[in-house]
C-alpha cells in the first residue's frame, strides 16, 4: 500500500484498487460485480464461475491485512439484482461473515439499486463521511471532495513495444475514481470522453507500484 493524500485525509491505495482510510479502520471499493459470470451464463455466454469467489477472498485478505473495521462498497457491487441469491453456497457464507463482522454500507449503482438481500450491511444511494462525498458515479457539479467508482478505469501504456493496460485511479483536487476492485470487470481507458466529463481537466491517473504512487497526466 502507498500514501494517497486526497479530500484533506491521508489513505493507503493498493494494486488491488482499494483504499485504506486509517483513521476509520476504513476501507474503500468499488464495482465487485459480483455474480457477472452466472449472468453471462445465463445468457449463453458461458465464462467461469469463479469470479465471485476470487473477488471476496481478495477482499477479505485486505481486511485481514488492514484490521479494517469498516466497509464502504461504492456500488455496482452485485451484477444484477439477482445477485446475492445466485451466490455459490461458499461465496455467501464468506459475503455474511464479512459484513457481521464489519461496519458495512453498500452504495447503490447503476447495475444494483434494486437488491433487497444483500447478504447483510447497510444500504445507502451516497453518504456524506468526514466531508467526503461517497457515491457511485462522479458528478460533474459536485464541488465537495468526492470518492465514486462507476468507470472501471484503466490506463493503457506502449512499453518496450507492447500495450499495457493497468487498473489505476482517477484523481483531481475534488475527485477520485477508484478501479473496479472486481475480478470480471473490463475497464475503461482514462482518456475516455466519459472520464474527463466527470472528472475535468487536470486530471492524473494514479498506478500504486510496490513503494509509491506513479502519476501520469491524462491527456484528451
Amino acid at each position: 500500500m502507498v500514501p494517497l493524500s486526497f479530500g484533506g485525509q491521508a489513505f493507503q491505495a493498493t494494486a488491488e484498487g482499494a483504499l485504506y482510510w486509517p483513521a476509520r479502520a476504513a476501507l474503500l471499493v468499488a464495482d465487485l460485480h459480483l455474480e457477472k459470470g452466472s449472468w453471462y451464463a445465463a445468457r449463453g455466454q458461458m465464462l467461469p464461475p469463479y469470479d465471485s469467489l476470487a473477488t471476496l477472498s481478495a477482499l477479505a485478505a485486505l481486511v485481514e491485512r488492514t484490521a479494517a473495521r469498516e466497509m464502504w462498497c461504492l456500488g455496482d457491487s452485485f451484477h444484477d439484482v439477482g445477485g446475492c441469491d445466485r451466490l455459490p453456497e461458499q461465496a455467501q457464507a464468506m459475503l455474511r461473515g464479512l459484513t457481521s463482522d464489519l461496519a458495512w454500507t453498500w452504495i447503490t449503482g447503476n447495475h444494483d439499486p434494486a437488491i433487497l438481500d444483500r447478504c447483510g450491511g447497510e444500504v445507502a444511494d451516497e453518504v456524506v463521511v468526514d466531508g467526503l462525498v461517497l457515491r457511485h458515479e462522479a458528478a460533474a457539479d459536485e464541488t465537495r471532495p468526492e470518492l465514486s467508482g462507476h468507470f472501471h478505469p484503466k490506463l493503457r501504456l506502449r512499453v518496450r513495444g507492447r500495450s499495457v493496460a493497468r487498473r489505476c485511479y482517477v484523481a483531481t483536487g475534488k475527485k477520485l475514481i477508484l478501479p473496479a476492485f472486481g475480478a470480471l470487470t473490463g475497464g475503461l481507458d482514462v482518456t475516455h470522453p466519459a472520464i474527463r466529463q466527470a472528472v475535468g481537466s487536470g486530471a492524473q491517473a494514479l498506478v500504486p507500484v510496490e513503494d509509491r504512487l506513479l502519476r501520469f497526466p491524462v491527456a484528451a
